[in-house]
């Protein structure tokens, strides 16, 4: 049975600005392939300014000028219907993010309104959803849903300002999950926060996870929250998926170049050795090299990665890499 319940197909999303009389394209997103599964954690990972983000705007069908969808489709499983984005007028979409997609931005202080007490953000957020006339339940609602989270019910008559930065994030995950969305889009969630409190912030999306059974889509470049919480990762550079695989074969046995060198620089406990980075720089997605987008940072390109980007080689089950290496049999030698 398939249990797709996100899918997109040969995505195209750039950005199209107009610089100086000039009109100057970004190709933020770059013939993407995704099918992410009902009820599993999908980790994005890869350097700043590979994608991530606008992939996430693009899956959350909030795309708004100077971005656009130039090509591909982006479908999702609602009752068991198929649901192409394209064919949703505006109103459709805006009702699609507030009835079954929850988005939990970088930074909680770009939801939660300065000025007001928690527990009116939650009145707010709850009344805008299911309706003015529920107003006495909605503090009820708001209390149910803390108390379940573990969290406590006096930072409903808190300022956000009062709260820590890793429990106004909390209060952010706690606010986007509340009426139970089956897609919850998580953009750099633990950004900004020390080791500590990331790990509270994780394990409070994974018992979120775990509650409701939905699917969690995480863009985050910190390899080490993606070992904590996803099931599957796709690895980004330049506005394309390279390398998607379970986590553990991700950080077990990589077989993209550009994979190895995220994996190969984390810390490790016992060695002291210095950690190799990515050689080089990422292109500019205004100018993205010919070929694969990674043989100029790459110490193993030969000519063919230069002329022409690889298909995906299907390594194993649930494991696919863009890589000419891999696709001429060298699996594991470019670490």
């Amino acid at each position: 049975m398939d249990n797709t319940i996100l899918r997109t197909e040969a995505l195209h999303a750039y950005y199209v600005l107009d610089v100086y009389g000039k009109q100057k394209i970004l190709k933020a997103v770059n013939e993407v392939d995704l099918a992410i599964q009902e009820n599993e954690i999908y980790g994005i990972a890869g350097e700043s300014g590979c994608g991530k983000t606008t992939l996430l705007k693009a899956l959350a069908a909030a795309v708004e000028p100077p971005l656009r969808v130039m090509s591909g489709r982006v479908t999702y499983r609602i009752a068991g219907e198929d649901v192409d984005v394209a064919t949703l007028t505006a109103e459709e979409k805006r009702k699609l993010r507030l009835e079954y997609i929850a988005y939990v931005p970088q930074g909680s202080m770009s939801v939660l309104n300065p000025v007001a007490r928690i527990r009116d953000t939650y009145r707010d957020f709850i009344e805008s959803h299911i309706g003015a006339h529920q107003k006495v339940e909605a503090y009820e609602l708001a209390k149910e849903h803390l108390t379940e989270l573990g969290l406590p019910l006096k930072i409903l008559d808190a300022y956000p300002h009062q709260l820590s930065g890793g429990m106004r994030q909390r209060v952010t995950i706690a606010l986007a999950t509340l009426l139970k969305p089956r897609i919850i889009i998580g953009d750099e969630p633990t950004t900004a926060l020390d080791v500590v409190v990331q790990r509270g912030v994780v394990q409070l999306l994974k018992d979120v996870q775990r509650k409701l059974q939905n699917t969690i889509i995480l863009v985050t470049h910190d390899m080490g929250v993606h070992a904590n919480i996803a099931d599957r990762i796709g690895i980004m550079y330049a506005g394309k998926i390279v390398e998607e695989a379970p986590a553990e074969k991700i950080f077990g046995a990589p077989a993209h170049p550009y994979t190895q060198y995220l994996i190969n620089s984390l810390p490790k406990f016992g060695d002291k050795t210095q950690r190799e980075s990515v050689p080089g720089s990422p292109p500019s997605l205004a100018n993205l090299p010919s070929g694969c987008p990674f043989h100029p940072r790459c110490p193993h390109a030969k000519d063919i990665c230069k002329q022409e980007m690889p298909g995906f080689t299907q390594v194993e089950a649930k494991h696919r890499v863009a890589c000419w290496l891999v696709e001429e049999g060298e699996h594991g030698k470019a670490a």
